[in-house]
């Protein structure tokens, strides 16, 4: 006897009215969900346009990775189990339900032969079995988590969006997944095929039915049939209306994500967003993709410190006033001008800051890109903030510091309000003069930054980084006072064209830079200035590395080198702009080693280190009232936990300066002390 896969069974020999009205309800959900396709496209489209490749080797791997995989919950292991039992069981099973219809519509009907059949049909059985049996797993563990261990962040605002908790959603698939097996054990137990083993689901539940009649199995078969087709009909149905959507949306977002550096923010229109149609189509499908999982809040800095800042909750809002604006758009009436009506215009006159957002909101950002690097289906949350940003600093909206901080800027160039001519200050009193770049021959610039130029605190570090390159026998120069901030954090906080203005001006110096060689390399001791020179100005020909990636290179090469080994153990903060911007981890740890110390790991370190709280402009920015905990102070109280850790090492200089008050103020003064690489560096090599 040939295994076969049974054509409606039951159903085609005692209900055979019930066999054309599936292919009529199953037409009627298809239309449902593809209308409401539509609807959730006619959305995106409403956004600006934004082009960028389409079809590349790379949004394939990424897909296939992050979207099929969930390579983005490999850290959490239970969500990682979770996930792919439900979203790989779902797509297995409807590969399988899509095969079973082919078999009958298009082998069986006309070409009267059928495909599932033989050892193929028994390989179909058991994979459907065993993924349907994931997709049962993974549904226990998502209502497990989210109904009993009830994590912070899995908590919501209502959305008014949408009347169906989640709950229903796993409730309605689990009925599914679990109808399934049990219409499939009761088929089994009336026809006890030979071959029933390879559902090994089906046939365990088989035996529960095995004493009953067949006129009984018969009419409980196709009770569960039923209700199981029904509840599939009504949840492909339900799927555009309701957050189950995201299985779409947050894959096509996997797949159109950006590809382009991290570190390199998009253009976005100098005035802003204001409303929901200033964003991009893309953005607006991110907003479309959330899945509600709150792993950006539970990561932000921000919204840990205790400010109004959630980045779950701006998406969640963005997503929410694209429904309210797509159906405002949806019901006006437009007159014969294409003028749309008084109250569509009223609606469209309101702006994002003043119906869904409070400035002090917007203005928590520090632009660390955790949220981003955490997020499953790769949201862009920094770079909406930033362009709702850019309308609060045309508006003229944001504290007086900041603002005083911007007139500084582009008054002088730098944040402390110091003439350009004061830049190069800090080189008085040096053994050896420092060459002007631009009008000396050299191998290397050194962009200085504003603070290692200015800072009181770090002008030793400055001079002792200009020592160690010396004693390294590199032939560097710096820009002297054609240098400008890079405008790295300027552009963040919304000032596009401030950033312009800054960028330009130190094109422009780099231009007279005299190499020699045909050498053409920039080193910073920035991160946020590395970052900016490396993504965003167009130099060409010219490499740039951070400090700690050149002094590393010099030590490996035996250029750099040490007299004394240190001893001790140390700890070290990833500077965001250097890490999670950049992908430099290694090398400063690897610095750090040679030196002879040993280093311990903070528990969130990498692409998961806490920020200091000073990016994205937060350095001009006045603590809000509700502030409870600095992110710096937070940072060193995680530092402070670790045994026998006396040292907290740092690799920018807004670090610097930012975990030095932190100390201070967390009373852990006397059991740590925060060091520039540079300081151990000179140290090991005994500059005075």
């Amino acid at each position: 006897m040939t295994p076969v896969r049974p054509l409606f069974y039951n159903i085609h020999t005692n209900y055979k009215w019930a066999e054309p009205l599936t292919y009529i309800l199953g037409a009627v959900a298809a239309l449902i969900f593809l209308i409401g396709v539509y609807k959730h496209i006619k959305k995106w489209r409403t956004g600006r346009n934004e082009k960028f490749p389409l079809f590349t080797k790379d949004r394939l791997i990424s897909f296939v990775k992050f979207a099929l995989f969930q390579g983005r919950l490999v850290c959490d292991k239970y969500a990682l189990v979770m996930h792919l039992g439900i979203f790989l069981g779902m797509c297995v099973l409807f590969i399988g339900t899509a095969l079973a219809t082919i078999d009958q519509d298009v082998a069986h009907l006309v070409f009267k032969n059928q495909f599932l059949k033989g050892s193929f049909y028994l390989g179909y059985k058991l994979f459907l079995d065993v993924f349907g049996f994931f997709l049962i797993i993974g549904l226990i563990l998502a209502i497990y988590r989210r109904y009993i261990l009830k994590p912070e962040r899995l908590k919501n605002f209502v959305y008014p969006t949408f009347p169906y908790d989640s709950f229903y959603l796993l409730i309605i698939l689990l009925f599914i997944a679990v109808s399934g097996f049990f219409v499939e054990a009761v088929r089994l137990a009336a026809t006890k095929v030979p071959w029933s083993h390879y559902s090994p689901v089906g046939n365990l539940l088989a035996g529960l039915f095995t004493s009953m009649s067949e006129h009984t199995l018969q009419s409980l078969h196709f009770t569960l049939w039923t209700l199981h087709g029904l509840a599939a009909l009504a949840f492909i149905s339900l799927i555009p209306q309701s957050k189950a959507f995201h299985i779409f949306s947050s894959a096509a977002n996997v797949y159109l994500r950006n590809l382009e550096p991290a570190g390199r923010l998009p253009s976005g229109e100098l005035s802003g967003a204001s409303k929901i149609a200033d964003f991009t189509w893309r953005q607006l499908l991110q907003f479309d993709a959330c899945t509600w999982c709150g792993r950006c809040q539970e990561v932000c800095p921000a919204y840990i410190s205790g400010s109004k800042l959630s980045p779950k909750n701006v998406i969640l809002k963005l997503d929410n006033e694209l429904l309210r604006f797509s159906s405002v758009k949806s019901n006006g009436v437009s007159n014969p001008n294409g003028e749309t009506n008084v109250s569509e215009k009223k609606e469209g006159d309101k702006t994002l800051q003043e119906t869904i957002f409070e400035p002090s909101e917007i203005w928590a950002c520090t632009t660390c890109r955790e949220c981003e690097e955490v997020c499953p289906v790769f949201i862009e949350q920094p770079r909406a903030i930033i362009d709702m940003r850019r309308y609060l600093v045309a508006q003229g909206i944001m504290d007086k510091i900041l603002q005083d901080a911007l007139n500084s800027l582009n008054r002088y160039g730098n944040s402390f309000a110091k003439s350009d001519r004061m830049r190069a200050r800090w080189t008085q009193g040096l053994p050896v003069k420092v060459k002007d770049a631009r009008k000396e021959q050299v191998d290397c610039v050194w962009f200085l930054g504003d603070y290692a130029s200015f800072d009181p605190r770090l002008l030793t570090i400055t001079q002792s980084t200009a020592k160690i390159l010396s004693q390294a026998g590199v032939d560097f120069g710096i820009l002297y006072e054609g240098e400008r901030n890079s405008g790295n954090d300027v552009r963040r906080i919304g000032e596009e064209g401030l950033y312009e203005v800054l960028r330009d001006k130190n094109l422009d110096a780099f231009t007279k830079v005299q190499w020699k060689n045909g050498s053409k390399l920039i080193i910073t001791t920035d991160p946020h200035s590395y970052n900016t020179l490396k993504n965003e100005y167009t130099i060409d020909g010219v490499v740039v590395k951070h400090y700690t990636e050149f002094f590393n290179d010099l030590i490996k090469n035996g250029k750099l080198v040490i007299k004394k080994k240190l001893n001790g153990k140390v700890t070290y903060h990833d500077p965001c702009y250097l890490g999670r911007y950049n992908g430099i981890y290694e090398e400063p740890r690897e610095l750090i080693k040679s030196l002879g110390l040993e280093l311990v790991e903070m528990p969130r370190n990498r692409s998961r280190s806490h920020c200091c709280g000073a990016g994205g402009g937060r350095m001009w920015m006045e603590d809000t009232a509700e502030i409870k905990e600095r992110p710096a102070e937070n940072r060193v109280k995680e530092a402070a936990l670790l045994e026998d850790v006396a040292t907290f090492v740092v690799a920018c200089p807004k670090d610097l300066a930012m975990f030095k008050d932190a100390i201070k103020t967390t009373g852990n003064e006397g059991k740590l002390v925060v060091k520039d690489i540079s300081d151990l560096i000179a140290e090991a090599m005994e500059i005075q």
